[in-house]
């Protein structure tokens, strides 16, 4: 049986789980009511987070599917997929044309020689665009410096919902054939006999667990057979290598794992018996054999401080509150999150963590939280380089789409955040504004985008590297208003500090001294006493004694305690509560003079 290796790679939300579960429904690999997105954080938020592999047997051939992110800051999951395929799918919305995440995943595969098939998706909606995104799309892929034969790609056009493939839009399909027969006409086969012969070579790409397993290495063959029992060296590096033995071999076959007895070069298969094994290291048979490329991955951005939590309300909630507890969680996290960087030499107290961006280092803390553990977090801070005595910070590409209406005071707000618009296109009634701008400029703006804009606007960005430093950036900031005593929140007072900026808790919380409980308009921090009750008289005033009526919180959630938290404030993350405090809990009065 023929193999090809194919990965579909896209910008967030354009299609691409959407696509692959419509071709397991089609070839009868899985049920209709079965998604890849099956991690619980990536049904909530409706995105993919993890690359998850799968494979469809059709026309005697067994295709090979890496279902890879979307969101930039999972962008590492992306580039340790695209060394083990042949080709990707490069899937762009009908509308929206090629975003940040579309020009960084065609930058990495065009970086590796692939040559991608281009799937224009959508092309049901009343506003797709399908001929302009085409030429969109060419006109990236010489902007990237792609070869002859990389600009000489082939087009399909999908409507992924409803499972419709068309080579031409005109064409008349109520299937994914036509793609399917591209896949097998286009795709280099993976496998051959020669390749067979040869003592075996893979490398892992990614990691999984089993209960009675143990962990388990996912990855490609490239020269070779794998068989059960049979014994293998495993290389770091050319001169660094270790003995083990596999004991099991797994290939996919649907969503499902198959055990097998032997899988030949060409497969994408997981396999157990090595204990230590790590993602880029090369599994071979003997010790004089050369290691595969490593696998690089685009260094972090933000980085922040992980503690264990020493708030008042403390070991209340969580089963997890040791530091030696915390510890053992992130060396875990390292075997399988690679864009994820941990500094365990602090001597403070605490573990310094590089990341990617604000939704990478969320969705590891949501995970930690949602396992039981305790901790608290500082505000996340981008990382500075020296290169060459120049001092150099990440830069950003934000892409913006709003109405025309709202397009100046954005404009206004980025530029005071040290923004460069680089390009402004007019789009029926909206305009898409392209700037290059420092992190810095970007964190903590957000929120304040989806006020100004009423929710209406679009707000994409992707990192371009270091830059030099873009210096002093003025930010208007809230103060904060931070609790003063400790107790369960009482309505009343709540009621009279709403007049003073917005309220992040509800009526009956509880609450402790150092605690931030919303904010304050004016720009400084107020200290107040939330748990204040209405002084009892007993005359009653007509009107004014009636039910309080409150303006419903602002919650914080972990993005936008990571987004709005201050330098002097901590995010205590628990597996009930997430809460703002003060990283020294109790009020410092200034003497006057």
């Amino acid at each position: 049986m023929e193999i090809r290796n194919i990965a579909i790679i896209a910008h967030v939300d354009h299609g691409k789980t959407t696509l692959t579960d419509a071709l397991m429904h089609q070839t009868n690999m899985a049920d209709e009511d079965v998604s890849m997105d099956s991690n619980v954080l990536e049904k909530e938020r409706g995105i993919t987070i993890y690359s998850k592999n799968t494979s469809l047997i059709y026309k005697n051939t067994k295709i090979n599917i890496v279902d890879t992110p979307g969101h930039a800051d999972f962008s590492s999951e992306v580039e340790r997929i695209l060394r083990s395929i042949d080709s990707v799918l490069l899937l762009v919305d009908a509308q929206e044309g090629p975003m940040p995440q579309t020009r960084f995943v065609l930058q990495k595969s065009l970086e590796l020689n692939l040559k991608p098939i281009v799937v224009i998706n959508k092309i049901d909606r009343s506003a797709a665009r399908p001929n302009e995104v085409r030429t969109m799309v060419f006109e990236l892929f010489i902007s990237l410096g792609a070869s002859d034969e990389q600009l000489d790609f082939e087009t399909i056009y999908t409507i992924a919902k409803q499972g419709i493939a068309k080579l031409k839009i005109n064409d008349q399909s109520d299937d994914l054939t036509p793609l399917l027969d591209l896949i097998l006409e286009k795709v280099i086969p993976a496998s051959s006999d020669e390749m067979n012969k040869k003592p075996l070579r893979m490398q892992s790409f990614n990691l999984a667990y089993d209960n009675y397993l143990g962990r388990m290495a996912i990855g490609r063959i490239y020269e070779g057979q794998v068989k059960k029992g049979m014994t293998v060296i495993i290389k770091e590096s050319e001169d660094k290598y270790r003995t083990g033995k596999i004991s099991n071999v797994f290939t996919f076959y649907g969503l499902n794992r198959k055990e097998i007895d032997l899988a030949v070069a060409g497969d994408i298969v997981m396999i157990a018996g090595l204990p230590d094994i790590y993602i880029g290291e090369t599994i071979c048979e003997n010790k004089d054999q050369t290691i595969l490329p490593a696998i690089k991955i685009d260094e972090p951005t933000i980085s922040l401080d992980l503690m264990v939590n020493s708030s008042p309300f403390a070991g209340q909630e969580g089963k997890y509150v040791t530091n030696s507890k915390l510890k053992e969680r992130l060396e875990k996290e390292l075997e399988v999150n690679v864009g994820l960087k941990i500094d365990f030499n602090t001597t403070s107290g605490f573990y310094k963590i590089y990341g990617r961006g604000e939704l990478h280092i969320a969705i590891f803390l949501e995970n930690m939280r949602r396992e039981d553990f305790e901790l608290q977090v500082s505000q996340p801070k981008v990382i500075i380089k020296n290169e060459g005595g120049i001092k150099q910070e990440p830069y950003e590409e934000l892409i913006i789409d709003v109405p025309r209406e709202m397009a100046g005071m954005v404009i206004d707000k980025l530029s005071k955040r040290k923004g460069k618009m680089i390009d402004m296109k007019s789009k029926q009634d909206s305009q898409r504004l392209i700037f290059e701008i420092p992190t810095r400029g970007i964190m903590g703006y957000r929120g304040d985008f989806i006020i100004d804009t009423k929710g209406k606007g679009i707000f994409t960005s992707r990192v371009i590297g270091f830059k030099e430093y873009a210096g002093t950036i003025d930010k208007y900031e809230l103060g904060s208003m931070v609790s003063m005593e400790t107790g369960k929140a009482l309505a009343y007072a709540l009621w009279n500090l709403e007049r003073r900026g917005r309220i992040y808790i509800h009526p009956n919380t509880n609450v402790y001294s150092g605690m931030v409980i919303g904010d304050v308009s004016k720009g400084k921090d107020m200290w107040v006493n939330p748990i204040k009750g209405k002084k009892l008289t007993n005359m009653r005033a007509s009107g004014s004694d009636d039910s309080i009526i409150l303006t419903p919180p602002m919650e914080i959630t972990l993005e936008r305690g990571l987004e709005i938290m201050k330098d002097d404030e901590f995010l205590e993350i628990t597996p009930k509560n997430i809460r703002l405090r003060k990283e020294s809990l109790i009020q410092v009065r200034k003497s006057k003079k």
